[in-house]
């Protein structure tokens, strides 16, 4: 890959935001940040991100509400990773993650071929 790699956080809670973009920062990834779906959505084209890290309970637009107008969107898709601190949701992964684990799902698809020459290469979701 060439440059730094872009990701895309959506996340309605503004401390999760913040600590995500300093710890991604710090990683060497560029980070843009969104408050909810909507607002991400109106972004993509300008942030061109690599990877996008999705909250799914949101107001304005949710994860899965961003999700469907993402699959529906023409053109290529980049990976979503989901992220959610929701207790009650049970689509929720079994196992919490830790950020080392994020870092290393970050790494292992930008290391694989389908976001290494960005977004305009990735396959559709």
């Amino acid at each position: 890959m060439t440059g730094v790699p872009r990701l895309l956080v959506v996340d309605d809670d503004p401390t999760i935001r913040e600590m995500l973009e300093m710890v991604l920062d710090s990683e060497g990834y560029a980070v843009t940040t969104a408050q909810h779906g909507l607002a991400a959505f109106a972004l993509l084209d300008e942030v061109r991100p690599h990877v996008i890290l999705l909250d799914m309970k949101m107001p304005v637009m949710d994860g899965w509400g961003f999700l469907e107008r993402y699959r529906q969107r023409p053109g290529p898709k980049v990976p979503v990773v989901v992220l959610t601190a929701a207790q009650d949701d049970s689509r929720r992964p079994r196992r919490p993650g830790a950020i080392d684990d994020l870092i290393r799902v970050l790494d292992r698809c930008l290391g694989a071929g389908a976001c290494a020459a960005g977004p305009e290469s990735a396959p559709r979701a």
